[in-house]
């Protein structure tokens, strides 16, 4: 119950800032004090700078950092894969959770954007699955967020403090990104995984059905 409150505020505050973020500011400082101590922690440093920061400027931080950083995306499959062929496949396998779970997601983004990730494992164990065997990826994005000087470092913090350490082949891949960035191969993504994993959903709003 606990890592699911960090993974519900966690998906909140990842999203673009909006007027009704500021205005539940309060609502927000109660859900972190209801976190573990190691995830409330950074929660109160964030929401402290969001408190102290004008909303425009927030806005401006929040487009600079995750639309216009390579290493800052908010996709998890992008730091191992870049916009590569693997990363098309790799999208199959939230797609079928999402899916096996009866989790609807937001047809606006792809499967792999973090906030929805995190919205999922906050109401499935499938969700938390997920995020567990993308902890790699995730320590890769608190890394450059905490390089780049942005407060949504804690936030990842925040998450990470629910999960287990790294392993050796965690870490090892972890290094290994770090030193090369994303793989840069510029190729689409839908043409590698059959059209209905993409988008989740037949056009009649019902699931897909693998061929």
């Amino acid at each position: 119950m606990n890592a699911a409150a960090v993974h519900k505020l966690a998906s909140v505050v990842l999203q673009y800032p909006t007027v009704a973020l500021f205005d539940g500011l309060d609502e927000l400082d109660a859900a972190a004090r209801a976190t573990p101590k190691s995830s409330r922690e950074p929660f109160g440093r964030f929401l402290g700078w969001l408190r102290a920061t004008p909303p425009t400027e927030v806005a401006q931080h929040y487009v600079e950092t995750f639309d216009l950083r390579r290493r800052c995306a908010l996709y998890l499959t992008y730091y191992r894969y870049g916009d590569t062929r693997k990363r098309g496949m790799a999208m199959v396998v939230f797609k079928t959770a999402y899916r096996d779970a009866g989790f609807v997601p937001c047809d606006d983004e792809l499967p792999d954007y973090l906030p929805m990730v995190l919205d999922f494992a906050a109401l499935a164990p499938r969700g938390e699955r997920l995020l567990h065997a993308h902890r790699a990826d995730l320590e890769l994005l608190r890394r450059a967020l905490a390089q780049a000087g942005s407060p949504y470092a804690d936030i990842v913090a925040a998450v990470r403090a629910q999960q287990a350490r790294l392993g050796r082949r965690e870490i090892a891949q972890v290094l290994g990104a770090w030193e090369s960035g994303p793989p840069g191969e510029e190729v689409g993504l839908e043409p590698f995984a059959p059209p209905q994993y993409m988008t989740g959903y037949g056009t009649d709003g019902s699931p897909a059905v693998a061929p």
